[in-house]
């Protein structure tokens, strides 16, 4: 378990380093996770024992929560002050999400309809 909990590590790592040289706007752990999931597919599955060290940072999820937590409590009052516009940004780039879904989910389903032949009922 101690080698694919490295291996986790080294792929975030790998990730940071690349996003840095390459001064990529997507965040080094994410490429990260594009790395540890190409080698996967390359392997053509899951090893047992990366499957657990996945499930326990999973079962420990809300762990990685508390340092986001305390950094909200910490500036409360400067939240308190930026309300209003920080509700606009929510509720704007919620109901922009519920639109795009919309779009893509009818554009998906026409082109299921033409590939077919028939139409859909909903």
């Amino acid at each position: 378990m101690i080698f694919y909990l490295t291996l986790i590590f080294a792929c975030q790592l790998v990730g940071e380093l690349l996003k840095v040289a390459l001064e990529l706007p997507v965040p080094g752990p994410v490429i990260g996770m594009v790395l540890l999931f190409a080698g996967l597919m390359i392997k053509r599955g899951i090893p047992e024992d990366l499957a657990k060290v996945g499930d326990t940072f999973l079962s420990n999820l809300s762990l990685l929560f508390v340092p986001a937590g305390v950094g909200v409590m910490l500036h409360i009052a400067l939240i308190g002050e930026q309300a209003l516009p920080i509700t606009l940004a929510l509720v704007g780039s919620t109901l922009a999400t519920i639109a795009v879904t919309a779009l893509v989910m009818r554009a998906m389903s026409r082109a299921e309809d033409a590939d077919t032949g028939g139409s859909s009922d909903g």
